[in-house]
């Protein structure tokens, strides 16, 4: 029973700080007989409060008296985050008139609500510490001095303190621009909405709706996605396939001048994919490229062949540009395949060759699997880097032929091509941001699988 009352008189006596210092940062700790610690969160409470009644108006009184006119860079930065503004700025003899930036006020709204949060963290921090001091000095337990607190302090964090500069680095450079990219998807921010004209409004699921379920979108969704996946899969498969076969023909014995060869063949691989990309699509120009002049010349065509053009051919498009794929890509596999066979041991070529296994019983049994087991990460980021590859289909095709049934898109547009095309060319910034997340949560999601399979395909007997 009286295990119990010390209990009780524990907690309540470890509440009565807690809530000083909720409502007022460190008077917990000045409670607890803990004075510099006391002062310590008591001058961050201070900063805290300052600093938004002087980035603020608050002596300005007046009926126009509202966040948007007084409020610091806490209550005005949460203003804009939810509201995006109020007033858009309009075109005067004089010029435009002040107003506010929906935009910028959601970029100021990104970095004041992650500011609470830290600031939130270290309200926590300070209601906790009350909390569990009150609680030790209630139990006879002795409690550490100020300067034993920091020394503590000090000790745990050096680590988190050396991190700082890099991790607000990290945030300001990769989580907030993602972040930010992210919220667009969930406003009206296009072309008819752009700021400061005109204000940008918070529209909630409205342009996820309009992509997966509006005619026109849901079809050209549906089939740039399917495009896009064929794509990552035929561009990845052949680059992967005819570099081995090109890795396994310079590894024979019979092969004359192998490094010439391997050199040769890793010229495509070192040209710039963007310059090829350019010279190819003047090659297989309609109407003045050569490889239509060539084909006409030999009769086996009656006229020019318009390759990017002809909306009755698309496949054309398409087997052209996973052609000029093919050949940017196989070098790459070739020079690392060609590294792989070199570290097989040779042994277990011999031992096959005594128990009479053939050539393709080999491949099968040895070289498929150690450089399958080898490669399949690089053939997963492969994968990933076609699905999102973005300069050979735009340069070369530019997404052409059109397709009168799609949105803004043409037949052989990836969803990164159709992305560009929404956000620079016709500034739909939030179905732009949209088409992003989808192209994250089904690459992301594909990776995340793939690789699970080939970490178990790893610890797999290969025997």
């Amino acid at each position: 029973m009286a295990t119990r009352m010390r209990r009780g008189r524990g907690r309540y006596q470890g509440g009565v700080p807690a809530l000083c210092s909720a409502v007022v940062w460190g008077s917990g700790q000045i409670l607890n007989r803990q004075v510099g610690k006391g002062l310590i969160f008591l001058t961050s409470f201070v900063g805290v409060m300052t600093s938004e009644v002087v980035t603020g108006h608050y002596l300005l009184g007046g009926r126009d008296y509202s966040p948007r006119a007084n409020g610091g860079w806490i209550v005005h930065g949460l203003w804009g985050l939810v509201t995006l503004g109020t007033r858009p700025r309009t075109m005067t003899t004089s010029g435009l008139t002040g107003g506010d930036n929906s935009v910028t006020l959601l970029a100021d709204g990104m970095i004041t609500l992650f500011g609470v949060l830290l600031l939130v963290a270290l309200w926590w921090w300070n209601v906790r510490d009350a909390w569990t001091t009150a609680r030790e000095r209630a139990g006879g337990r002795p409690t550490a001095s100020t300067r034993q607190w920091l020394r503590s302090l000090w000790q745990r964090s050096t680590a988190y303190v050396m991190l700082t500069p890099s991790a607000l680095l990290v945030l300001f450079v990769s989580v907030l621009p993602i972040v930010f990219g992210i919220l667009i998807a969930f406003t009206s921010y296009d072309r008819d909405h752009t700021p400061p004209a005109h204000l940008v409004r918070w529209v909630g699921l409205d342009n996820f709706t309009t992509v997966l379920r509006v005619g026109s979108w849901a079809r050209t969704f549906a089939g740039v996605l399917t495009w896009t996946v064929v794509w990552a899969l035929l561009a990845t498969l052949t680059t992967y396939f005819l570099g081995f076969v090109q890795a396994v023909l310079l590894t024979r014995r019979d092969v004359l001048w192998p490094r010439l060869w391997r050199s040769v063949l890793i010229l495509p691989w070192a040209v710039p994919a963007m310059v090829s990309a350019l010279v190819f699509r003047s090659m297989f120009n309609g109407q003045f490229g050569p490889v239509s002049g060539f084909l006409v010349d030999m009769g086996i065509t009656d006229q020019r062949v318009n390759w990017f053009t002809d909306p009755n051919q698309p496949n054309l498009a398409r087997a052209v540009a996973l052609l000029v794929n093919l050949w940017l890509g196989f070098p790459y596999f070739m020079a690392l395949i060609s590294g792989t066979l070199t570290n097989i041991d040779s042994s277990l070529y011999e031992a096959a060759r005594i128990d009479g296994a053939s050539g393709l019983q080999t491949f099968r049994a040895i070289t498929l699997p150690i450089v399958y087991r080898a490669t399949a990460p690089l053939l997963i980021m492969s994968f990933v880097s076609n699905f999102n590859n973005f300069g050979v289909v735009y340069f070369l095709t530019q997404g052409g032929p059109a397709d009168p049934s799609y949105q803004y898109a043409g037949d052989t547009d990836l969803l990164i091509t159709w992305l560009y095309k929404l956000t620079l060319d016709n500034r739909m910034y939030n179905i732009g941001s949209v088409m992003s997340i989808l192209i994250f949560v089904v690459v992301g999601s594909f990776s995340v699988w793939n690789l699970r399979r080939s970490r178990a395909m790893e610890g797999a007997d290969l025997s």
